[in-house]
C-alpha cells in the first residue's frame, strides 16, 4: 500500500502541475504534508531547499528523498518513477499532436493564463513556509536569514547552492 501511495503522491502532481518542477511543487507538498502527513511543512521546505541546491529537475529528487524516506530503495524507484511517468505518458502518445500545434495562438495562450495561476500557488507556498519558519525561529532569525540570503544573491551575487548551506550551518549551529 505505501508504494501505490508513494506512487500517486508523485503522479497525480505530475499529471496537473502543467509547467513543471515549479507548478508541481505545491501539489507535492499538499500530498506528502497534508494528505498522507509523511512530513511537517518544516521538514518539506528543507528538502525543498536541499533539493534546489542541487542539479537537476527539482520533482525527481524530492520523489527520490521522499520515496526512499517512505519505502527504501524501492520506494525511491517508485516515487522517481511516479514524477516522471506523466511527462512520459504525454511524450510517448502526445508528441506528434503538440509538435504539430505548439504554434497555434490558443495553445500560447493557454499558457499565458496558467502562469498566474502557478505564481499564486508558488506565493502560497512561499507564505506558508515563511510563517512557519516565523513560528519555528523567530521574526529576528527570519529577518537576519532572509536578509542575508537576499544580500548574498542580489547583491554579492553568490550561487544560491552556497546561500542556502550557509543558512543549513547557521540554523545548525545557532539555533540546533
Amino acid at each position: 500500500m505505501i508504494y501505490w501511495q508513494i506512487f500517486l503522491s508523485f503522479f497525480i502532481p505530475g499529471i496537473l502541475g502543467y509547467g513543471g518542477g515549479p507548478a508541481s511543487i505545491p501539489l507535492v507538498e499538499n500530498e506528502v504534508v497534508k494528505r498522507y502527513g509523511w512530513m511537517t511543512v518544516q521538514e518539506f521546505s528543507e528538502v525543498l531547499a536541499l533539493g534546489n541546491a542541487l542539479p537537476g529537475p527539482i520533482a525527481t529528487k524530492m520523489a527520490g528523498y521522499i520515496g526512499y524516506e517512505q519505502g527504501g530503495v524501492l520506494g525511491a524507484f517508485i516515487g522517481v518513477f511516479g514524477a516522471v511517468a506523466p511527462s512520459l505518458l504525454v511524450m510517448v502518445f502526445l508528441l506528434g499532436l503538440l509538435y504539430k500545434y505548439k504554434d497555434s495562438p490558443k495553445v500560447q495562450r493557454m499558457t499565458l493564463y496558467v502562469r498566474p495561476a502557478i505564481a499564486i500557488l508558488l506565493g502560497i507556498m512561499a507564505w506558508q513556509f515563511f510563517a512557519e519558519a516565523q513560528m519555528q525561529i523567530g521574526w529576528l532569525q527570519l529577518i537576519l536569514i532572509a536578509g542575508s540570503s537576499f544580500l548574498l544573491i542580489e547583491r554579492m551575487k553568490v550561487h544560491p547552492a552556497f546561500v542556502i548551506l550557509l543558512s543549513l550551518v547557521y540554523g545548525a549551529v545557532f539555533l540546533g
